[in-house]
Formats: structure tokens, C-alpha cells, sequence
């Protein structure tokens, strides 16, 4: 199951806890790694988690990560190019209105932690 998706982020704890994972880090912020994902649902990736997934408002953490399918399919998943067009619709909005806080080391560990949690419990 592990080789079946890989993991799209831009968050560190992620990548050092998943190291042995399929994993697309990048440093950058949450709007960047959405259209990162969209890029590869273009190239026929499936979306297999929501971006959004958790009640933290886009603007309030930098950190996301997404799963995708490993194998690319034949057509482009609409449902999947809906869904983080949405996603990246809803950050811009929140961003237009709201930009990211300057949060401080403590609160991004947390904002990390919350994030791998999330994820890591979807791979188990």
C-alpha cells in the first residue's frame, strides 16, 4: 500500500519522519504546494486526501500535505481537479482577506506537528 501514493508537502516534520515514503517536499507555502498538487492530478495523479481536511483555515497554518496516487492514469481525475481547485480558490480568499501570521517557533512546530499527525494517520 506504502508504493501505491506519494506525498506531496511543505512540511519538514513530514519529510523527516516519512523519509523512507514517496515524498515531493518542498519549502513553500500552502498555496504553492496546492498548485504543486494540481499540477500532478494534470498529469493524471489522483487525489487521495482532501488539502483542506482539517478545520485549520488555510491562512492560519503553513503547513499541508496532501496524497496522491503514485500511478498516473490514462485521463485527467475531474473529481480530484475539482476538489483542489476549490482548495486553492478557498486559500486565495482566505488570503485575500487574511494573511498568514508571523507565528513563532513554538506555534510552527505545533502547526508541523498537527499536520504530520493528520497524516500519518491516514497512511496507518
Amino acid at each position: 500500500m506504502l508504493d501505491e501514493f506519494m506525498i506531496i508537502t511543505n512540511n519538514p516534520l513530514v519529510l523527516e519522519k516519512l523519509k523512507k515514503q514517496n515524498i515531493l517536499y518542498k519549502e513553500e507555502n500552502t498555496l504553492d504546494t496546492f498548485i504543486r498538487v494540481r499540477d500532478l492530478i494534470h498529469k493524471g495523479h489522483v487525489l487521495l486526501t482532501h488539502p483542506l481536511m482539517s478545520s485549520i483555515k488555510p491562512n492560519e497554518t503553513i503547513y499541508r500535505t496532501v496524497l496522491v496516487s503514485k500511478i498516473k492514469e490514462k485521463q485527467v481525475d475531474i473529481d480530484s481537479l475539482n476538489i483542489i481547485e476549490q482548495s486553492i480558490e478557498t486559500t486565495r480568499k482566505f488570503l485575500i482577506n487574511y494573511k498568514w501570521p508571523e507565528w513563532n517557533e513554538k506555534l510552527r512546530e505545533d502547526f508541523m506537528y498537527i499536520d504530520y499527525d493528520i497524516i500519518s494517520n491516514v497512511i496507518k
